[in-house]
């Protein structure tokens, strides 16, 4: 599916998307993804999801992300379940940015059967700017928020860290 283009799930429990996603990755299910039930272990969606927001930090900042200069760190992660996924289904992992603070990007990420639209999990995602010698936050990068706010093609930047 061409980024925009998430088939909204059918489950009411699911809150709608107030705003396209612009990233999608479709994944690789592996044997050692399940649990002895049959499932996609929980961990392993979170897995899923880093995985989402490193491709998604690629395509929205291209040569300003750097995997040898990682400036930022995870915070705080809210998931919520509602399917259980098995390995034999065709999974994607959306990903879109959700709000920009001074010092704090929050990103929004849905787990869903690529066939069906449903969606299997979805995540909230507060990640902090922070300088890896002091260990201490730093105000985001502003050729960041640039580059985020175009790819999402909407203005992200508040007050609030």
């Amino acid at each position: 599916m061409k980024p925009g283009s998430y088939l909204h799930s059918d489950n009411p429990r699911v809150p709608r998307a107030d705003y396209p996603y612009r990233h999608c990755l479709h994944l690789q299910t592996r044997f050692t993804d399940c649990d002895m039930l049959g499932h996609i272990n929980n961990n392993t969606f979170l897995s899923y999801m880093d995985l989402g927001k490193a491709r998604y930090y690629e395509a929205a900042l291209g040569p300003l992300f750097d995997y040898r200069n990682i400036t930022v760190a995870i915070v705080n992660i809210n998931i919520n379940f509602y399917e259980q996924a098995f390995f034999v289904e065709d999974l994607e992992v959306w990903t879109r940015v959700t709000a920009i603070g001074h010092r704090s990007i929050t990103f929004e990420q849905r787990i869903v059967n690529a066939k069906t639209g449903h969606t299997k999990c979805m995540a909230s995602t507060v990640m902090t700017a922070f300088d890896p010698a002091t260990a201490k936050s730093i105000p985001l990068d502003q050729a960041w928020v640039a580059a985020i706010e175009s790819y999402e093609e909407r203005q992200l930047i508040s007050g609030a860290n």
